[in-house]
């Protein structure tokens, strides 16, 4: 007698694996909340990919929108309407989501703009100034959507705005800088400290560095 093979689960997870979650002490309310809460990073994936989309082609959301986002998130995402009612506030995440599309399109960012030190050092900022808006205006913009609850920390973005700096050979001092995150529907606002920039460039050399001469001591 021989094992079941079930060649198309090999690498695969499932939702209810044994080492992810234990069923004994869950009431029904506990396991649909399980179920819906594991889609939260794809709404989030799926909300900051029509973000993108619509801060590049310069298309403002609206009130009269957020059916269309909706429908997006379940026919073109591919997510079940009975997750996204059950995971989230699809009303406070739209708000949220339709503040920063429209921010970025009045300051006529970029969107998903790699910034780049090295194979070890790069990431990509959310919404950032197009390089002939910082040239011209010596303003420095970076905006990030959070479509998480956990509250953001100002550091991500001085730490992009250190990478920018390294990327396009720029000097904090010459440079001013306004940084906001867009979450549960505040924006925080935050003008770094040139100095506190210039550290974080210091230690992105650094790290960079430390980590190339160990491997080329092998």
């Amino acid at each position: 007698m021989n094992y079941e093979k079930y060649s198309n689960l090999v690498g695969k997870h499932a939702l209810f694996s044994p080492s992810s979650v234990c069923l004994i002490d869950k009431t029904d309310k506990d396991i649909i909340r399980y179920w819906a809460r594991k889609y939260i990073p794809e709404i989030g994936t799926a909300l900051h990919d029509i973000a993108r989309a619509h801060i590049k082609n310069r298309i403002k959301l609206t009130r009269y929108s957020k059916s269309e986002v909706l429908l997006s998130l379940i026919d073109t995402y591919k997510i079940p309407l009975a997750v996204i009612e059950r995971a989230i506030d699809f009303d406070a995440k739209y708000h949220n989501l339709m503040t920063y599309v429209n921010d970025g399109i009045k300051h006529r960012m970029v969107p998903e703009q790699i910034l780049y030190l090295s194979n070890l050092c790069f990431g990509t900022a959310d919404t950032i100034s197009s390089l002939d808006s910082v040239e011209r205006t010596g303003m420095l913009r970076i905006h990030d959507l959070k479509t998480g609850d956990t509250p953001a920390k100002m550091f991500q973005l001085e730490n992009y705005a250190a990478l920018f700096c390294l990327n396009y050979n720029y000097k904090p001092v010459d440079l001013e800088m306004e940084l906001r995150i867009y979450q549960s529907g505040e924006v925080l606002y935050h003008n770094p400290d040139p100095n506190d920039i210039q550290l974080t460039m210091d230690q992105y050399k650094n790290a960079n560095q430390l980590i190339n001469d160990i491997l080329m001591e092998d």
